[in-house]
């Protein structure tokens, strides 16, 4: 797994039902699972008793062979057929292998899949159903599906074909691109960034099975001490004893609107009587379009909103979300609210049209602003979760500072946009004093700047963090 060597705590929620304190006060056991085969995936009995909440199934799962039977299955892997994994596989395989998918213990099957599609959950075996609102399934095309033949495993390889995972059991079935781009986005309209880097030219068909991933995943770009799995941000959040976790996803820069939520819901909490509720910072790690501001950059972003003190270090974790962006709205908004339970999150911040975008060809948003917050309240699967819409923060002329909207004097507020915000610092602008703080706003100006000499349209080199 990731280490552990660096956490930082702070988040945000939002409300489905009543917020009452005993919402988040479960105690669970968890348990984590070995290497051995059977569809219902193995495990060691290692037993965490916790007040944090229950990841969905019950227990967390988990995918990482054993240390000492690495060398045992890389060797059957040699001798299997190969499937190549792009960029975006390796992140959903590295989602899987950590269990944010929990209980989902491989690449999607055909029921797996249409129940996904159809429902936005899955039904256990039990009866219960836990929500899963987004496909995680692997494509291949019709020279792979000759190669692999009838056998019913295969080995995942990486760019440069060395074995990273097998996937055992395998079933194979046709990959119905258009259906699963309009279920997913209410739209099969041209220029949808996820659809078209990843289904559009996918293979015509996709392969499930149980997932073992024969190392933990590791990118080597400096940002690995943040990627925590969801095992080890449970051990650090009841380290913290903390008695409630709010988590706020976020896929852009901090500025002390987000802050003034993050730390206003911390005070709510603390009046509801919780005494150390922690917030969990989880900026998205995966996939993004092409505008948005690149994760190293992000991280380094995030470490100065910490340095300077606009959020607190004791009280916040701040650690990467690994999954891909799908810009999916509604749908999307449910997969990151699903997955933070299994984190150890009984609250979830949502904020204005998330996991949202413009819509690819007309010039209006692809969503309603206010669907993804409606949707997450009433979303099977999510009720043991407490969803928190925030309140709109905007920047307060007459204080200087952003403070929440008072629309009886929607004359003193100024509202600044990303659009906006990108402007100003491609441009070497200052925004108005109390936007962002100093230092976070300078690693966005350093950022567009080496945009500009470099002449590119996104990042041309990572930025040490």
């Amino acid at each position: 797994m990731a280490s552990m060597s660096t956490a930082f705590p702070k988040t945000t929620p939002f409300l489905s039902h009543p917020l009452t304190k005993s919402d988040s006060l479960i105690a669970t056991t968890v348990s984590f699972p070995s290497s051995a085969r059977s569809r219902s995936l193995r495990r060691a009995t290692l037993r965490v008793r916790s007040a944090l909440i229950e990841p969905d199934g019950g227990k967390l799962v988990e995918l990482v062979v054993p240390e000492t039977r690495r060398r045992e299955k890389k060797h059957e892997a040699a001798d299997l057929p190969r499937v190549k994994l792009t960029a975006i596989d390796l992140q959903w395989m590295h989602v899987l292998s950590e269990g944010w998918a929990s209980p989902l213990r491989g690449f999607m099957r055909e029921a797996e899949f249409l129940q996904t599609l159809h429902f936005n959950s899955l039904r256990l075996d039990d009866g219960s159903v836990v929500n899963m609102s987004v496909p995680i399934v692997l494509a291949i095309d019709d020279e792979q599906k000759a190669l692999i033949g009838e056998s019913k495993r295969v080995a995942l390889v990486d760019s440069d074909d060395n074995p990273i995972a097998i996937l055992s059991d395998i079933e194979i079935y046709k990959h119905p691109k258009e259906e699963r781009i309009a279920r997913t986005w209410g739209t099969t309209a041209p220029g949808l960034p996820f659809a078209e880097e990843a289904i559009t030219n996918a293979g015509n068909w996709l392969i499930g099975g149980d997932l073992e991933v024969l190392e933990p995943v590791k990118y080597n770009d400096g940002l690995d001490r943040f990627r925590l799995s969801p095992f080890e941000l449970r051990k650090e959040l009841e380290k913290r004893g903390a008695d409630a976790v709010f988590a706020f996803q976020l896929r852009n820069p901090v500025h002390n609107g987000h802050a003034l939520l993050m730390t206003d819901t911390r005070r709510r909490l603390l009046e509801m009587g919780y005494k150390n509720p922690i917030l969990l910072l989880h900026p998205l790690g995966g996939f993004t379009k092409a505008d948005d501001v690149p994760l190293s950059w992000r991280m380094k972003q995030h470490e100065k909103v910490l340095e300077d003190g606009v959020l607190d270090p004791e009280t916040t974790v701040v650690s990467i979300f690994p999954s891909p962006m799908l810009y999916a709205g509604p749908t999307e908004v449910q997969w990151h609210a699903k997955a933070r339970i299994n984190a150890g999150a009984n609250f979830y911040i949502v904020g204005r049209d998330p996991a949202g975008m413009g819509h690819p060809v007309e010039k209006r948003d692809l969503y309603d602003a206010d669907h993804g917050k409606k949707v997450l309240s009433m979303a099977p699967g999510l009720e043991r979760l407490n969803i928190l819409p925030f309140r709109v923060a905007a920047y307060d002329k007459t204080q200087g500072k952003m403070a929440f909207f008072d629309p009886s004097r929607a004359q003193d507020f100024l509202f600044i946009s990303g659009t906006k915000m990108r402007g100003l610092a491609k441009n070497k602008e200052s925004p108005p004093d109390g936007f962002m703080c100093p230092g976070g706003w300078k690693v966005l100006v350093d950022y567009y700047d080496s945009l500009s000499l470099s002449g590119n349209a996104r990042l041309p080199e990572k930025v040490p963090v």
